[in-house]
């Protein structure tokens, strides 16, 4: 059962300062019933990879739902001598108002296309940036380092063991709500679990073995305290010397006397691949074929990659502080920018400019669309302009972005819509999805609409983000007037 964070304390001031000081001066200009539309988008998939899973909508959904200002948020606000007064009188009956649209949670996703789009009053979409970057940021970031992992674990099972390496306990709760979208069998942190209804996985500590006389001893005791899940970690002392060999007679003369079998044993330290193949004959010598092998200690897609080509015994992977704070590449970088603002009943697009040519936006509210080929696989994704209708019973003609002067069309395609409201007025209109469901979607994309070619860790391929050829004018109509401003 869900419970959201919510009922504990509200951080509906979770934001930067800045929002709040121009909130308060689009308030005293009056500016306030204007209605803005702001995207949030990413401009780099993390560790150079091909393609980013998004997560954290609920979360930003729950937020925006539940989003105030406390009589003490007010005192404290009032204490900076920053804020009108007219200002925190308007605070303190705030609610959101506007209206927010997403790709679903789980969805695959690619840079510079817009995953949320914001439309509100000036002051709403003002406030909620931070609260959204911060969600989506950790979340995805997270999701898309344990898709990575799980891949390279070749239908093995990852957990996450990372809560005590995660940058605090917020981190470790969403950190592992999201690996589990990202593919993740379960977790070790208990919260976890139970706010999430998340599987628990764990075995046993090196303290218990160290507290008892012997390993033999403190195997033997948690064997018979849990005879149907016993998984002996077998690295506290030397692992083929004693730790096999004691794991072997306590699955002999404890567990098979009662009926049961050893379940698995862990490796936590050393040589993996050489210690696990070491490990699995003599298991499988002592008649122990169906006991697993577990392994930790600083793995991902990379560890995990050399460890199977080196022929490593392991069905099993628990993954720590590489997960959890996707050590390789910790920053997913999405950001939130305006794009249209709608005054006097007119929508003017709204571009950002820079040198660096990564960082001009891509203007004005739009749809989103994946392209697919004939087979289901995903060849592109299609930004439009917000009135566009793409036909699909005919050749379509698009711009690369990269290549606009080649004559390109789509043939024998189908679309697919990649935004849904999930609020309007300030209320969830979209259903909740279960984990289960959000991580089920992920593999179903992953295995049937996206390219093998994608998915490589190393120099994969770019996934194309086409344009109308209305919305690539639009834009640089836009780019060419700025230019003439100046």
């Amino acid at each position: 059962m869900t419970k959201n964070i919510y009922d504990q304390r509200n951080i509906s001031m979770v934001m930067d300062l800045y929002e709040l000081t121009m909130a308060n001066g689009y308030l005293s200009e009056k500016d306030n019933d204007h209605y803005v539309t702001f995207d949030v988008f990413y401009r780099k998939n993390p560790d150079d990879g091909g393609y980013a899973i998004f997560a954290g909508l609920e979360q930003v959904i729950e937020y925006i739902e539940n989003m105030h200002f406390d009589q003490d948020d007010i005192d404290y606000l009032r204490s900076l001598s920053l804020f009108s007064e007219e200002f925190l009188d308007y605070l303190k009956t705030y609610r959101f108002k506007g209206d927010v649209y997403a790709f679903r949670e789980g969805t695959v996703m690619y840079p510079n296309e817009p995953i949320i789009t914001v439309h509100a009053p000036l002051i709403d979409a003002q406030l909620v940036e931070t609260a959204i970057l911060a969600e989506v940021n950790h979340q995805s970031l997270i999701a898309t380092k344990a898709s990575r992992i799980v891949r390279s674990a070749r239908g093995r099972a990852v957990s996450d063991f990372g809560a005590r390496r995660a940058h605090n306990m917020d981190a470790a709760v969403y950190g592992a709500r999201a690996a589990y979208i990202g593919g993740a069998v379960g977790t070790a942190t208990v919260l976890a679990g139970k706010m999430f209804d998340i599987p628990l996985s764990g075995t046993m500590a090196h303290s218990w073995i160290m507290y008892q006389k012997d390993e033999y001893t403190a195997f033997k005791k948690f064997a018979e305290t849990y005879p149907d899940n016993a998984v002996l970690l077998i690295d506290t002392y030397d692992v083929l010397k004693s730790g096999v060999p004691n794991a072997i007679r306590v699955a002999k003369e404890v567990l098979e006397p009662m009926g049961k079998r050893l379940k698995g044993v862990r490796l936590d330290s050393g040589d993996l691949a050489y210690l696990s193949r070491k490990v699995r004959k003599m298991l499988d010598e002592a008649d122990c074929k169906d006991c697993i092998i577990v392994a930790s200690n600083s793995l991902d897609e990379y560890t995990i990659t050399s460890i199977l080509d080196q022929g490593g015994q392991i069905d099993s992977f628990g993954v720590g502080e590489r997960l959890i704070t996707s050590k390789s590449d910790p920053v997913f970088g999405a950001v939130y920018k305006i794009v249209e603002v709608e005054k006097d009943g007119e929508k003017v697009p709204k571009i950002k400019i820079s040198e660096t040519v990564e960082k001009i936006t891509n203007p004005g509210r739009k749809n989103v669309y994946r392209i697919y080929d004939e087979e289901g696989r995903a060849i592109s994704d299609l930004l439009t302009k917000e009135d566009e209708v793409v036909d699909t019973s005919k050749p379509y003609r698009y711009v690369d972005s990269k290549k606009p002067w080649k004559n390109m069309c789509y043939e024998n395609f189908t679309i697919k819509p990649l935004q849904q409201q999930v609020i309007k007025d300030g209320k969830r209109v979209m259903e909740t999805e279960s984990l289960d469901t959000l991580r089920d979607y992920v593999k179903q994309q992953l295995e049937q609409e996206i390219w093998e070619s994608e998915l490589r860790f190393d120099n994969p391929h770019v996934h194309y983000l086409d344009m109308s050829p209305e919305y690539y004018e639009m834009k640089m109509d836009l780019l060419y007037k700025s230019q003439k401003n100046d």
